[in-house]
């Protein structure tokens, strides 16, 4: 496990994406929101050895700690 738990707006890029069982399914590619208003929509997600990227919608990231982004379940 990482660190303690942070804000959606502190995420970079290269962190990794984590299922709800700790299986890394990839890494983050970019955070889409709005931080002036504190709205977290979404989180691209690199994965694969072809490094496809995949939106994952805020509604499915349970926690957010440093360095992983947990998802609510097993896979993207």
């Amino acid at each position: 496990m990482a660190g303690d738990p942070v804000s959606w707006k502190v995420v970079e890029r290269g962190w990794k994406v984590l299922a709800q069982n700790g299986e890394e399914l990839g890494t983050v590619e970019d955070v889409v929101g709005d931080a002036e208003a504190d709205i977290f929509h979404a989180v691209m997600v690199a994965y694969g050895l072809l490094g496809r990227t995949k939106e994952v919608p805020a509604e499915r990231v349970s926690e957010i700690r440093e360095g992983e982004v947990l998802l609510d379940g097993d896979s993207l």
